[in-house]
C-alpha cells in the first residue's frame, strides 16, 4: 500500500501563491530534507510554511516520502505545477479520502524554529473554540447529577454557596446605608440641632463617598484581590458607622457617612464580580442577582427598625453585617480567575477544585481560564488609555450605557423621595414606604428565580418597560392633580406608579447591569473598566438625587414624563446592543467581545 519515492527539486518559482504555502515541482531522485507527504487535498497544519508538493503518482501510492531541497526552508512562495497520474480514490491511514494526481501536502515537516509558533497557533485555535463552543443551558444535556455534572462545569458546592453568602452580606450592609437616612431624619436633627440643609448634606454625602470608592474599586480589586478589596471596604464601612454612632456634631456625622459611602462604592463593584467569577455558568446569574435581593432586604430592615429605635442604635445595627463579612472573608477562597492572572498556579488549581468539589473534573475549565488569561496578558497591560481601544468599544458602550440608564431613569427620585411623593399625592407615606420595601424584596427574589432560565436580556427588557410605564402612571397622576382631579384618583395612581416602577426595577434593572458588567469586560481591563462604569453609575446617581427636587418644583408631571422618555431610550439600547450572557463561561463571553 505504500511505496517510497524519491524526488529532487526541479524548479523554484516565486509566484503569487496563498501566503503560508510553498509548492515545488519534483521529478528526479536526489538529496536533502525528508518529509512525509500524504496524498490528496491540502491539509492545513500549524506551520508558517506548508510544503505543498505535486508529484508523479505511482501505482498504489497513498503516502510518499520525498527528499526535498533545503530551499524549502526559505521564506519564499513557489508556484506549483499539476502532474498527470492516476485519479483513483484511496483511503488515507488517518481516514482522509485522497485522490492520486492531486496536490500532496506535507504533514510532518520537522522545523524546530517553528515549535513556538506552532504552540501559539494551537493556543489561538483553542481560544477560537471558546467563542464557537455552543452554550449548554439544559440540565439534561449537561448530565447534572446532584448539583454537579461530570466535568465540574455545573457544580454548586457548599463552598460556592457559603462564599456567595459571605460576599452578598456586603450588599445587605449597603442596603442598611441607603435605608438609614429617611427614618433617622427627625432624631438626628433634634439631637444634634441640624438644619434641613445640614441634614441634606449628610444624606447626600453617601453618594459622594460612593464616587470616591468607585474610582478606585477596579484597581483595588486587581491589586489586592477580590477578598482584599472586600476587607478594605468593610473597614471603611465599620469606621464610618462608628463615627455616626459617637457623633457629637455635623462634621463627624458627615465624615462617617462619607466613609460608609467609600466602602459601599467598592462593594457595589467587587461583590457581583467575585460571585460571577466563582459560580458556574448555569447558576452565575442567580447567585450574582442575590446582591439585589440582599440590598432590598437591607433597605427594608433598616427602614422598619429605624422607625422604631434611636438613630444611634440604628447606626450600631448597621455595623453588624459589616463585621460579619469582614470575619467571613477570611474563610472563603479567592477568585480562581484573579489567581490565574496573578500567576498563582498552585493556589489557582487548589482553589478551583475546592469550589467545584474534590471529585469534579476541572481540567477543561482550568485550561480555558489559563489559556484565556495568558492570551489577554499578551494584548495590553489594561491601563486606562488602553480601555478606549477599538477592540474594547463594545463592552465599554454596553457597560456605561447600562449604568447610565439604571440611574437616570429616575431611580433615586423614587427611592430617596418615596415619602415625599406619597405625601404630595395625599397618600400615607409611612404605610406606602413599608409596603414598597416588602414588595421589592419579593420582586428581587422573583428575578433570581428566572434569570438563568429566561436570560438577562428578556428580564432587562421587561424591567425597563415596567419602569417606563411606572413613570408614565406617576406623571399622569400629578398631571391630573394639576387639573384638580379627585384626590382619591390621584393618590391611587401615585401608589400604582411608584409600585410599578420600583418593583419592575428590582426585577432586572436593579441587579442585572452589575452582573453583565462583571461578565463582559476582559480580564486585562476589568480593573480600569470596572472603575469607570462604577464611577459613572455613582455620578449618575448623584445627578438624579441633586436635581430631582428642582425638577419636581418646576413641573411635577413633566419630571416623570422626562424619566419615562429616558426609559424608552433605554429599552431601545438594551434591545439593540446588550448581549445575552446566560449559559456561557466568562472566557467564552469575553473572547467574543
Amino acid at each position: 500500500m505504500f511505496q517510497e519515492s524519491q524526488a529532487a527539486v526541479d524548479e523554484l518559482d516565486t509566484g503569487h501563491m496563498i501566503p503560508g504555502e510553498v509548492s515545488v515541482t519534483v521529478e528526479e531522485p536526489e538529496s536533502h530534507v525528508l518529509v512525509n507527504i500524504p496524498v490528496g487535498e491540502t491539509s492545513h497544519v500549524a506551520l508558517d510554511r506548508e510544503v505543498v508538493v505535486p508529484i508523479r503518482a505511482n501505482e498504489e501510492i497513498c503516502e510518499t516520502k520525498a527528499i526535498l531541497d533545503t530551499a524549502v526552508h526559505e521564506d519564499v512562495h513557489m508556484e506549483s505545477s499539476l502532474v498527470d497520474g492516476m485519479h483513483e480514490s484511496h483511503e488515507h491511514p488517518l481516514g482522509v479520502a485522497t485522490s492520486l494526481g492531486d496536490q500532496f501536502t506535507a504533514t510532518n515537516v520537522h522545523r524546530p524554529d517553528l515549535d513556538q509558533e506552532k504552540q501559539n497557533m494551537e493556543k489561538n485555535e483553542m481560544l477560537e473554540g471558546l467563542v464557537t463552543r455552543r452554550p449548554v443551558i439544559d440540565e439534561a444535556a449537561t448530565g447534572i447529577r446532584d448539583g454537579c455534572n461530570h466535568n465540574g462545569s455545573s457544580c454548586v458546592t457548599v463552598t460556592v454557596i457559603f462564599s456567595t453568602l459571605v460576599a452578598i452580606s456586603g450588599a445587605y450592609a449597603f442596603g442598611n446605608a441607603v435605608g438609614y437616612s429617611s427614618p433617622a431624619k427627625s432624631g438626628v436633627m433634634e439631637d444634634l440641632g441640624l438644619s434641613l440643609a445640614e441634614y441634606a448634606v449628610f444624606s447626600s454625602i453617601l453618594t459622594v463617598g460612593g464616587m470616591l470608592g468607585a474610582a478606585c474599586s477596579g484597581k483595588m480589586a486587581d491589586l489586592l484581590g477580590r477578598r482584599g478589596a472586600m476587607r478594605i471596604s468593610e473597614v471603611f464601612c465599620i469606621t464610618g458607622w462608628l463615627a455616626i454612632v459617637f457623633a457629637k456634631d455635623a462634621l463627624w456625622l458627615d465624615l462617617g457617612r462619607l466613609l460608609v459611602g467609600c466602602g459601599s462604592g467598592v462593594l457595589c463593584y467587587v461583590i457581583p464580580l467575585y460571585v460571577s467569577e466563582i459560580a458556574t455558568k448555569n447558576v452565575r446569574g442567580a447567585f450574582a442577582l442575590l446582591f439585589s435581593v440582599m440590598l432590598c432586604c437591607g433597605k427594608a430592615v433598616m427602614f422598619v427598625v429605624g422607625s422604631l429605635i434611636n438613630w444611634r442604635n440604628s447606626a450600631l445595627i448597621g455595623v453588624i453585617p459589616c463585621v460579619l463579612q469582614l470575619i467571613g472573608v477570611f474563610f472563603i477562597p479567592e477568585s480562581p480567575r484573579w489567581l490565574a492572572k496573578a500567576n498563582e498556579t498552585k493556589e489557582f488549581e487548589s482553589t478551583l477544585r475546592r469550589l467545584r468539589g474534590e471529585k469534579a473534573d476541572i481540567s477543561q475549565e482550568a485550561t480555558d481560564i489559563r489559556l484565556y488569561t495568558e492570551y489577554m496578558k499578551q494584548i495590553s497591560d489594561g491601563g486606562l488609555l488602553n480601555l478606549f481601544q477599538k477592540r474594547y468599544a463594545n463592552p465599554l458602550i454596553v457597560g456605561v450605557g447600562l449604568m447610565v440608564f439604571q440611574q437616570i431613569g429616575g431611580l433615586n427620585g423614587f427611592s430617596y423621595y418615596t415619602s415625599f411623593i406619597f405625601e404630595s399625592a395625599g397618600f400615607p407615606s409611612k404605610v406606602g414606604s413599608i409596603v414598597v420595601a416588602v414588595l421589592q424584596i419579593l420582586m428581587a427574589i422573583l428575578g433570581v428565580l428566572f434569570i438563568d432560565n429566561s436570560g438577562r436580556r428578556p428580564l432587562l427588557l421587561m424591567s425597563a418597560g415596567g419602569t417606563c410605564l411606572g413613570c408614565v402612571i406617576t406623571g399622569l397622576s400629578f398631571f391630573l392633580q394639576d387639573f384638580h382631579a379627585s384626590k382619591d384618583l390621584t393618590a391611587t395612581l401615585v401608589i400604582i406608579g411608584v409600585l410599578v416602577f420600583l418593583l419592575s426595577f428590582d426585577l432586572g434593572m436593579g441587579g442585572i447591569p452589575w452582573i453583565i458588567v462583571s461578565e463582559i469586560f476582559p480580564i486585562n481591563i476589568k480593573g480600569s473598566g470596572g472603575s469607570l462604569v462604577n464611577l459613572i453609575n455613582w455620578a449618575s446617581s448623584w445627578v438624579v438625587s441633586y436635581t430631582f427636587t428642582f425638577l419636581f418644583e418646576w413641573n411635577s408631571a413633566g419630571t416623570f414624563f422626562i424619566f419615562a422618555f429616558i426609559g424608552g431610550v433605554g429599552i431601545m439600547f438594551i434591545g439593540k446592543l446588550v448581549p445575552e450572557t446566560k449559559g456561557r463561561t466568562l472566557e467564552e463571553l469575553q473572547t467574543c467581545q
